[in-house]
Protein backbone atom coordinates (compact mmCIF):
# COMPACT_ATOMS: atom_id res chain seq x y z
CA UNK A 1 0.00 0.00 0.00
CA UNK A 2 1.26 3.48 -0.88
CA UNK A 3 2.32 5.71 2.01
CA UNK A 4 0.78 8.68 0.18
CA UNK A 5 -2.84 9.80 0.25
CA UNK A 6 -4.96 10.01 -2.91
CA UNK A 7 -2.96 12.11 -5.37
CA UNK A 8 -3.14 13.44 -8.92
CA UNK A 9 0.00 14.80 -10.61
CA UNK A 10 0.19 17.02 -13.69
CA UNK A 11 3.55 16.66 -15.44
CA UNK A 12 4.74 16.87 -19.06
CA UNK A 13 1.35 18.28 -20.09
CA UNK A 14 -0.65 15.27 -18.85
CA UNK A 15 -2.42 14.09 -15.71
CA UNK A 16 -1.10 11.03 -13.88
CA UNK A 17 -2.76 9.27 -10.98
CA UNK A 18 -0.57 8.96 -7.90
CA UNK A 19 2.76 10.34 -6.73
CA UNK A 20 4.78 9.83 -9.91
CA UNK A 21 8.63 9.97 -10.08
CA UNK A 22 9.84 13.39 -11.20
CA UNK A 23 13.64 13.90 -11.28
CA UNK A 24 16.87 12.00 -11.74
CA UNK A 25 19.98 12.20 -9.60
CA UNK A 26 21.79 14.57 -11.99
CA UNK A 27 18.95 17.05 -12.40
CA UNK A 28 19.65 20.49 -10.99
CA UNK A 29 16.69 20.70 -8.61
CA UNK A 30 17.57 17.41 -6.96
CA UNK A 31 21.10 18.25 -5.90
CA UNK A 32 21.18 22.05 -5.95
CA UNK A 33 17.70 22.96 -4.76
CA UNK A 34 16.39 25.00 -7.70
CA UNK A 35 12.69 24.58 -6.99
CA UNK A 36 9.79 26.79 -5.98
CA UNK A 37 6.26 25.93 -5.02
CA UNK A 38 3.06 27.35 -3.70
CA UNK A 39 0.28 25.90 -1.60
CA UNK A 40 -3.44 26.48 -1.92
CA UNK A 41 -6.37 24.69 -0.34
CA UNK A 42 -9.64 23.13 -1.44
CA UNK A 43 -12.12 22.34 1.34
CA UNK A 44 -15.90 22.15 1.62
CA UNK A 45 -16.13 22.76 -2.12
CA UNK A 46 -14.23 26.08 -2.08
CA UNK A 47 -10.73 27.19 -3.13
CA UNK A 48 -10.17 30.61 -1.52
CA UNK A 49 -7.52 32.87 -3.08
CA UNK A 50 -6.45 30.15 -5.51
CA UNK A 51 -5.72 32.81 -8.13
CA UNK A 52 -3.27 34.56 -5.78
CA UNK A 53 -1.39 31.33 -5.08
CA UNK A 54 -1.11 30.63 -8.82
CA UNK A 55 0.27 34.11 -9.44
CA UNK A 56 2.74 33.81 -6.59
CA UNK A 57 4.37 30.63 -7.89
CA UNK A 58 5.24 32.47 -11.11
CA UNK A 59 6.71 35.36 -9.13
CA UNK A 60 8.70 32.90 -7.03
CA UNK A 61 10.09 31.22 -10.15
CA UNK A 62 11.31 34.52 -11.53
CA UNK A 63 12.83 35.50 -8.19
CA UNK A 64 14.85 32.27 -8.10
CA UNK A 65 16.07 32.73 -11.67
CA UNK A 66 13.73 30.18 -13.22
CA UNK A 67 11.61 30.78 -16.33
CA UNK A 68 7.84 30.24 -15.82
CA UNK A 69 6.31 28.08 -18.51
CA UNK A 70 2.65 28.68 -17.63
CA UNK A 71 0.62 31.86 -17.22
CA UNK A 72 -1.19 32.57 -13.96
CA UNK A 73 -4.48 31.73 -15.65
CA UNK A 74 -3.18 28.47 -17.12
CA UNK A 75 -2.05 27.33 -13.68
CA UNK A 76 -5.40 28.32 -12.19
CA UNK A 77 -7.31 26.38 -14.84
CA UNK A 78 -5.14 23.30 -14.28
CA UNK A 79 -5.71 23.51 -10.54
CA UNK A 80 -9.48 23.64 -11.05
CA UNK A 81 -9.25 20.72 -13.47
CA UNK A 82 -7.27 18.70 -10.95
CA UNK A 83 -9.57 19.50 -8.01
CA UNK A 84 -12.49 18.17 -10.08
CA UNK A 85 -10.86 14.72 -10.06
CA UNK A 86 -11.61 14.38 -6.32
CA UNK A 87 -14.84 14.23 -4.33
CA UNK A 88 -16.38 17.71 -4.28
CA UNK A 89 -16.01 18.13 -0.51
CA UNK A 90 -12.52 16.62 -0.25
CA UNK A 91 -9.93 18.56 1.75
CA UNK A 92 -7.02 19.00 -0.65
CA UNK A 93 -3.57 20.53 -0.77
CA UNK A 94 -2.88 22.15 -4.15
CA UNK A 95 0.83 22.49 -4.92
CA UNK A 96 2.01 24.04 -8.22
CA UNK A 97 5.79 23.90 -8.65
CA UNK A 98 8.65 24.84 -10.94
CA UNK A 99 12.08 23.22 -10.95
CA UNK A 100 15.22 23.35 -13.07
CA UNK A 101 16.57 20.22 -14.71
CA UNK A 102 19.93 21.63 -15.87
CA UNK A 103 22.66 23.97 -14.73
CA UNK A 104 23.83 26.91 -16.78
CA UNK A 105 27.38 27.63 -17.98
CA UNK A 106 28.62 27.77 -14.36
CA UNK A 107 26.72 24.56 -13.46
CA UNK A 108 25.75 25.72 -9.95
CA UNK A 109 23.30 28.30 -11.31
CA UNK A 110 20.12 26.89 -12.85
CA UNK A 111 19.56 27.13 -16.59
CA UNK A 112 16.30 29.12 -16.84
CA UNK A 113 15.34 27.46 -20.13
CA UNK A 114 15.39 24.05 -18.42
CA UNK A 115 12.51 25.00 -16.08
CA UNK A 116 9.67 22.49 -15.85
CA UNK A 117 6.19 22.87 -14.37
CA UNK A 118 4.63 20.36 -12.00
CA UNK A 119 1.28 20.31 -10.18
CA UNK A 120 0.55 17.97 -7.30
CA UNK A 121 -2.91 17.79 -5.69
CA UNK A 122 -3.57 15.44 -2.83
CA UNK A 123 -5.94 14.70 0.03
CA UNK A 124 -4.89 16.42 3.27
CA UNK A 125 -7.49 16.80 6.06
CA UNK A 126 -8.01 20.22 7.62
CA UNK A 127 -6.68 20.27 11.21
CA UNK A 128 -9.38 20.78 13.81
CA UNK A 129 -9.31 24.25 15.41
CA UNK A 130 -10.26 22.71 18.74
CA UNK A 131 -6.87 20.97 18.88
CA UNK A 132 -4.85 24.18 18.97
CA UNK A 133 -1.08 24.52 18.81
CA UNK A 134 1.65 24.28 21.43
CA UNK A 135 4.51 26.67 20.66
CA UNK A 136 8.01 27.34 21.94
CA UNK A 137 10.84 29.67 20.89
CA UNK A 138 13.38 28.23 18.48
CA UNK A 139 17.14 28.66 18.90
CA UNK A 140 17.32 28.96 15.10
CA UNK A 141 16.68 32.21 13.26
CA UNK A 142 15.37 33.38 9.92
CA UNK A 143 17.96 34.39 7.32
CA UNK A 144 18.19 37.81 5.71
CA UNK A 145 17.71 38.68 2.05
CA UNK A 146 21.49 38.87 1.69
CA UNK A 147 21.71 35.19 2.68
CA UNK A 148 18.78 33.47 0.99
CA UNK A 149 16.18 34.09 -1.77
CA UNK A 150 13.46 35.27 0.61
CA UNK A 151 11.43 36.86 -2.19
CA UNK A 152 10.64 33.34 -3.44
CA UNK A 153 8.67 30.50 -1.88
CA UNK A 154 11.64 28.25 -2.54
CA UNK A 155 12.26 24.71 -1.39
CA UNK A 156 15.78 25.61 -0.26
CA UNK A 157 14.36 27.81 2.52
CA UNK A 158 12.53 25.03 4.33
CA UNK A 159 15.34 22.90 5.86
CA UNK A 160 15.97 25.75 8.31
CA UNK A 161 12.34 25.77 9.44
CA UNK A 162 12.30 21.98 9.46
CA UNK A 163 15.16 21.81 11.94
CA UNK A 164 13.30 24.33 14.11
CA UNK A 165 10.30 21.99 14.09
CA UNK A 166 12.41 18.94 14.92
CA UNK A 167 14.06 20.76 17.81
CA UNK A 168 10.69 22.01 19.13
CA UNK A 169 9.17 18.53 18.82
CA UNK A 170 12.07 17.11 20.82
CA UNK A 171 10.97 19.35 23.69
CA UNK A 172 7.30 18.38 23.40
CA UNK A 173 6.03 21.33 21.33
CA UNK A 174 4.26 21.24 17.97
CA UNK A 175 5.65 24.43 16.49
CA UNK A 176 8.20 27.15 17.14
CA UNK A 177 8.60 30.91 16.82
CA UNK A 178 11.64 31.91 14.81
CA UNK A 179 13.25 35.28 15.37
CA UNK A 180 14.97 37.41 12.75
CA UNK A 181 18.64 38.34 13.07
CA UNK A 182 17.75 41.39 15.16
CA UNK A 183 15.91 39.25 17.70
CA UNK A 184 12.42 40.28 16.62
CA UNK A 185 9.62 37.75 16.21
CA UNK A 186 9.29 36.72 12.55
CA UNK A 187 6.97 33.74 12.18
CA UNK A 188 6.21 30.20 13.21
CA UNK A 189 8.11 27.44 11.46
CA UNK A 190 5.06 26.66 9.31
CA UNK A 191 2.78 29.70 9.58
CA UNK A 192 2.47 33.40 10.31
CA UNK A 193 1.72 34.47 13.86
CA UNK A 194 -0.64 36.94 15.56
CA UNK A 195 -1.22 38.00 19.15
CA UNK A 196 -3.95 39.95 20.92
CA UNK A 197 -3.53 42.34 23.85
CA UNK A 198 -6.38 44.39 25.32
CA UNK A 199 -8.46 43.85 22.18
CA UNK A 200 -5.75 45.02 19.77
CA UNK A 201 -4.43 42.53 17.19
CA UNK A 202 -0.68 42.53 16.53
CA UNK A 203 1.41 40.69 13.95
CA UNK A 204 5.08 41.06 12.99
CA UNK A 205 5.65 43.68 10.30
CA UNK A 206 6.76 42.12 7.03
CA UNK A 207 10.46 43.01 6.97
CA UNK A 208 11.66 40.65 4.26
CA UNK A 209 12.88 37.90 6.58
CA UNK A 210 9.73 35.75 6.36
CA UNK A 211 6.95 34.93 3.92
CA UNK A 212 4.09 37.37 4.36
CA UNK A 213 1.43 34.84 3.54
CA UNK A 214 -1.69 35.12 1.42
CA UNK A 215 -3.84 33.85 4.30
CA UNK A 216 -2.10 36.36 6.59
CA UNK A 217 -3.06 39.24 4.30
CA UNK A 218 -6.62 37.95 3.98
CA UNK A 219 -7.11 37.66 7.75
CA UNK A 220 -5.65 41.13 8.35
CA UNK A 221 -8.07 42.55 5.79
CA UNK A 222 -11.09 40.69 7.17
CA UNK A 223 -10.39 41.69 10.78
CA UNK A 224 -9.80 45.30 9.73
CA UNK A 225 -13.11 45.37 7.84
CA UNK A 226 -14.83 43.90 10.92
CA UNK A 227 -13.64 46.87 13.00
CA UNK A 228 -10.63 45.39 14.77
CA UNK A 229 -7.51 47.44 15.38
CA UNK A 230 -4.84 45.41 13.56
CA UNK A 231 -1.23 46.57 13.83
CA UNK A 232 1.77 45.28 11.89
CA UNK A 233 4.76 46.17 14.02
CA UNK A 234 8.01 45.02 15.62
CA UNK A 235 7.33 42.40 18.30
CA UNK A 236 9.53 40.71 20.89
CA UNK A 237 9.09 37.44 22.74
CA UNK A 238 8.16 39.50 25.83
CA UNK A 239 5.10 40.76 23.96
CA UNK A 240 3.90 37.22 23.37
CA UNK A 241 4.55 36.30 26.98
CA UNK A 242 2.02 38.96 27.99
CA UNK A 243 -0.52 38.32 25.20
CA UNK A 244 -4.17 37.62 25.95
CA UNK A 245 -4.31 35.20 23.04
CA UNK A 246 -2.05 33.96 20.24
CA UNK A 247 -3.06 32.41 16.92
CA UNK A 248 -1.53 31.44 13.60
CA UNK A 249 -2.55 31.82 9.98
CA UNK A 250 -1.39 29.65 7.13
CA UNK A 251 -2.53 27.54 4.24
CA UNK A 252 -2.62 24.21 6.06
CA UNK A 253 -5.09 25.12 8.83
CA UNK A 254 -6.01 28.70 7.83
CA UNK A 255 -6.53 29.98 11.41
CA UNK A 256 -5.38 28.04 14.47
CA UNK A 257 -5.33 29.12 18.14
CA UNK A 258 -2.22 28.62 20.24
CA UNK A 259 -3.13 26.80 23.47
CA UNK A 260 0.35 26.75 25.03
CA UNK A 261 3.26 29.16 24.67
CA UNK A 262 6.43 28.03 26.37
CA UNK A 263 5.23 26.93 29.83
CA UNK A 264 2.12 29.10 29.79
CA UNK A 265 -1.28 27.56 29.01
CA UNK A 266 -3.69 29.62 26.93
CA UNK A 267 -7.36 29.33 26.06
CA UNK A 268 -8.51 29.64 22.45
CA UNK A 269 -9.52 33.31 22.28
CA UNK A 270 -12.47 35.18 20.79
CA UNK A 271 -10.39 37.04 18.20
CA UNK A 272 -8.96 33.83 16.77
CA UNK A 273 -12.45 32.36 16.65
CA UNK A 274 -13.76 35.48 14.91
CA UNK A 275 -10.87 35.45 12.43
CA UNK A 276 -11.64 31.85 11.55
CA UNK A 277 -15.37 32.55 11.18
CA UNK A 278 -14.67 35.56 8.97
CA UNK A 279 -12.31 33.54 6.81
CA UNK A 280 -14.84 30.73 6.36
CA UNK A 281 -17.56 33.23 5.49
CA UNK A 282 -15.25 34.86 2.94
CA UNK A 283 -14.24 31.53 1.40
CA UNK A 284 -17.84 30.43 0.88
CA UNK A 285 -19.07 33.87 -0.21
CA UNK A 286 -16.61 34.13 -3.10
CA UNK A 287 -17.58 30.63 -4.25
CA UNK A 288 -21.29 31.49 -4.31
Amino acid sequence: MSEFSETWTYMDDAWHEGNVPVVGAREHAFWLGSSVFDGARAFEGVTPDLDLHCARVNKSAEALGLKPTKTDQEIYDLCREGVAKFDKDAALYIRPMYFATQGGPLAVAALPESTKFLLSIYVTPMPSPTAGLTVTVSPFRRPTQECMPLDAKAGCLYPNNARALVEANSRGFQNAILLDFLGNVAELATANIFMVKDGVVFTPAANGTFLSGITRHRVISLLDEAGYDVRQTTLKIADFEEADEIFSTGNMAKVMPVIKFQERDLQPGPVAAKARDLYWQYAHAIAA
